[in-house]
């Protein structure tokens, strides 16, 4: 009989399961790097196509789902080594690919993430490198990047004309979040200054929330009637998205101590924490004001309970996350739903989904709140650049504070500067706002196909008006009945 080779993938040492291999840390990383794809698609994708007007749903739901397949090609062609490989300037990493089996297969790494003392000349913290393979970092990544996009592109929905948001998405992955990923996580200026960001407060919701705010400004609004009458088209499916969001953050938040490990098991709970208490907070001041509760109100309470502790996550403790859900309800509420009616700023620029508020206020906001609450042997446990702590906390504190808005300061500026630079480029070659015929029909005019067979804007079939009989019409309101006779006409 002859001898039988085992593949040596199967091998418990050696070949393709090198002795740095730690599987249950590979096995988790990929499988929170799975949770945040899926709280994209098709997470995003169903939120965005059902809380939008009916007209919009098949450009809303596609928006994100484009946006999802040309960050991939972009991430593994160039857009992840200048977020995480070797450092060409301060705030930005050298060009490069991924596309190399034997760089996929060596020990992940980050090599700008050594940390200097301040002389510059001794190593205090040497680069980060995870017991998971180069394949498994660039696809966990690579799902942060892709969300990010996907949330900006909430501002500018009902309006931006599709081939302007296909040169828009590469553009902006590569000049404005690539800079972002760099300085906070990468090993950038900011990182080793010490500012916490540790799962995207800055990096993903303050960044996508500035630039989405600022795309909405050079795209301009949408038609008055919708901007004055813009209801969801199906609450149930909307929910149905905002429940693969919540769920999937806990591979968004645990996701980021690159292991298996106690913090990151820290991460999911904080996260849960803030989520239901931002929810509570939210649904609650809707009932006092307007004696409803608002189930769409709940769902951006969920979003900013969310955004308020990714950057805290793993380095709070759970009193203060419950301190920062009541935040993140009542915060980005009140600009919502008080200064957004009082500053003529936010009036003019038409936000669709209101991501300033839900991720702007709510990313800058938890980035603060990180800087009050960060506890010390916490951060010890996930940071490497050493002696971080809160305000809370005493000691050096009171700087950490200092710092977070520092950083924030720097995203807010870079994303305003270059989103506008990337617009105003775009907007030289092709239009950035649908014609007004487009606007008015929507989705059947940019892309010759409609989300539901109904008629109308989710009206049901009107059996008296349109003729038929009894039988033929019982189910008028699901699905499209037969058309006797010319189509009526469309009531937008």
């Amino acid at each position: 009989m002859a001898n039988e080779t085992v593949p040596s993938g199967y091998v418990n040492a050696g070949g393709v399961t090198p002795v740095w291999l730690n599987k249950g840390d590979n096995a988790w990383q990929m499988i929170a790097a799975t949770l945040v794809g899926l709280q994209s698609v098709p997470g995003l994708v169903i939120l965005y196509g059902s809380i939008v007007k009916k007209k919009w749903a098949v450009n809303s739901a596609f928006m994100a789902f484009y946006a999802f397949a040309a960050v991939w090609l972009c991430w593994v062609t160039w857009a992840y080594k200048m977020s995480f490989g070797d450092k060409l300037l301060p705030f930005w990493g050298k060009v490069g690919t991924t596309l190399n089996y034997k760089y996929l297969q060596k020990q992940a790494d980050l090599p700008s993430t050594v940390v200097y003392s301040h002389n510059g000349a001794v190593v205090e913290t040497p680069a980060m490198m995870p017991n998971f393979p180069m394949a498994t970092m660039v696809y966990f990544q690579f799902v942060f990047a892709a969300i990010t996009v996907i949330l900006l592109a909430g501002s500018v929905l009902g309006r931006m004309r599709f081939f302007a948001w296909m040169l828009f998405v590469p553009l902006w992955l590569t000049l404005s979040y690539t800079v972002g990923a760099f300085s906070l996580w990468g090993g950038g200026f900011l990182f080793q200054w010490g500012v916490i960001d540790y799962s995207g407060g800055y990096v993903i919701h303050l960044s996508s929330g500035v630039a989405g705010f600022t795309a909405a400004y050079w795209v301009g609004p949408r038609l008055t009637k919708d901007r004055e009458r813009f209801p969801p088209n199906n609450v149930l499916l909307m929910l149905a998205g905002a429940g693969l969001l919540w769920l999937g953050w806990a591979g968004f938040n645990g996701g980021d101590p690159f292991s298996a490990n106690i913090d990151s098991s820290i991460a999911v709970i904080n996260t849960n924490i803030c989520a239901a208490t931002s929810l509570l907070m939210w649904t609650s001041l809707d009932v006092l004001v307007f004696s409803k509760p608002s189930v769409i109100g709940a769902v951006q309470g969920m979003i900013t309970g969310l955004v308020v502790i990714t950057p805290a996550a793993g380095v709070v403790e759970g009193w203060a996350a419950i301190v920062m859900g009541v935040c993140a309800g009542s915060v980005p509420w009140f600009t919502m739903m008080v200064v957004h009616k009082r500053w003529s700023l936010l009036q003019k620029v038409d936000d669709t989904l209101g991501v300033f508020h839900t991720h702007a206020v709510a990313g800058f906001l938890g980035g603060f709140l990180v800087g009050c609450f960060a506890e010390p042997t916490l951060c010890n446990y996930f940071a490497s650049v050493p002696n971080l702590r809160g305000a809370f906390y005493g000691g050096v504190g009171g700087i950490q504070l200092g710092k977070q808005i520092v950083g924030a300061l720097f995203i807010t500026g870079w994303n305003v500067m270059a989103t506008s630079l990337i617009l105003v480029l775009i907007g030289l070659v092709i239009p950035l706002r649908m014609s007004e015929d487009h606007l008015l029909v929507g989705d059947d005019a940019e892309h010759g196909e409609e989300a539901y067979a109904l008629w109308g804007d989710g009206e049901k079939y009107d059996i008296n008006r349109h003729g038929g009989n009894d039988y033929t019409f019982a189910f008028h309101g699901i699905g499209s009945p037969p058309m006797p006779g010319p189509r009526p006409p469309i009531e937008l």
